[in-house]
């Protein structure tokens, strides 16, 4: 599981990136909400813990732009405001849980273990994108009723895609999770294989779901 912390109290941010990693987490931290964003749109996260006090955007603008942009991660707010008011605020603007400071890190771990288990039980059904299906369980794909037959990479790749619709991933975040930490080749592996599944999910006459976002990477969205 891949964790983004931002917080800008450096002591409790280095706390909790040494607990997360001695717990078999990988952990970055970022003390800003305008990192927040460019980091959670570089890299592909299963959770963010997300202070709600941050110089330049706060939490909640943050979770807010993350969602808009079809962010599907898990957001876990930490706060020392204890309103209730606020807490509404948090889960409002597209937090999953919220902790107050100051919390106990097995509280912090059992939380993380429940928004984990909450993303297997979404992830139970067949993902979807326009007429195009694919389940997780039979490895079967489709566009419309007609079957599309993948290599297991780029199952992979459609996999993620699917996990994160409308969301535009770089190249670099797509070599990150698709293929194994030890490939030493470079990202325009990412380019040849996008145009491979391409070719298989866009067939004649069907509309195009696998956009290239120039500079940027790809998303996997319906036409508008």
């Amino acid at each position: 599981m891949r964790i983004l912390i931002v917080e800008d109290e450096l002591t409790l941010a280095q706390t909790l990136k040494r607990g997360l990693e001695e717990e078999h987490y990988v952990a970055d931290v970022v003390g800003d909400g305008r990192d927040a964003l460019d980091y959670a749109r570089a890299t592909l996260y299963d959770a963010i813990i997300l202070d709600v006090m941050l110089p330049s955007l706060d939490g909640f603008t943050v979770c807010r732009r993350l969602r808009e942009a079809g962010m599907t991660g898990h957001v876990l707010m930490l706060t020392a405001l204890t309103d209730v008011d606020q807490r509404v605020r948090g889960l409002d603007s597209g937090a999953d849980d919220y902790l107050t400071k100051p919390f106990a890190f097995k509280e912090l771990l059992a939380r993380l273990r429940a928004l984990g288990r909450r993303t297997r039980d979404i992830q139970i059904g067949p993902l979807r994108v326009g007429d195009l299906t694919l389940n997780e369980g039979t490895h079967e794909v489709r566009r419309g009723e007609r079957p599309v037959d993948l290599s297991p990479l780029e199952f992979r790749l459609l996999h993620c895609l699917m996990r994160h619709p409308r969301q535009v991933l770089s190249r670099d975040a797509l070599l990150d999770q698709v293929w194994s930490y030890d490939y030493a080749g470079g990202s325009n592996i990412v380019d040849v294989y996008v145009r491979y599944l391409r070719r298989k999910i866009e067939g004649p006459g069907e509309s195009r779901l696998l956009h290239t976002i120039r500079g940027v990477g790809y998303k996997l969205a319906e036409a508008e």
